[in-house]
């Protein structure tokens, strides 16, 4: 409901390799840390965005999306949802092209800002599931 196929789709294949994984940390029991290995598996560079700014998966982290000095092209929130929708909307000042809330992250204010600023969107879907299903 939150992102076709298609979509999905584009995001994984069409629309860039650097995504900005968002509340990424190196505590491995939080599943953005096996979402993030899984998107390097499959060939994407993972930019880890945490208040601690740690490396994770041998990737520089920063505290904020701001401060990355180079293009990305997705940003993976795993925040809460409460929180998901200003994430959202840094995600266009910093050239973006798509915005990916994980399994739970919901914030259908947020979905509709970001596609009617022109950028892909999905929501309440994991890539780690979806990548492998493209074959």
């Amino acid at each position: 409901m939150y992102g076709d196929q298609e979509t999905v789709r584009r995001i994984l294949t069409e629309l860039g390799d650097t995504w900005a994984v968002v509340g990424l940390s190196s505590n491995r029991a939080r599943a953005a840390y096996g979402v993030a290995e899984v998107l390097q598996r499959f060939g994407k560079r993972i930019v880890p965005v945490h208040p601690k700014a740690e490396s994770v998966h041998g990737e520089q982290g920063y505290a904020s999306l701001e401060e990355i000095p180079f293009k990305v092209d997705v940003v993976d929130v795993f925040v809460n949802s409460h929180l998901a929708g200003q994430v959202a909307d840094e995600a266009r000042p910093i050239g973006a092209d798509a915005v990916w809330f994980q399994l739970g992250v919901i914030d259908e204010e947020a979905y509709g800002r970001t596609r009617d600023a022109g950028l892909a969107m999905v929501m309440d879907k994991c890539p780690a599931i979806e990548i492998p299903r493209l074959g």
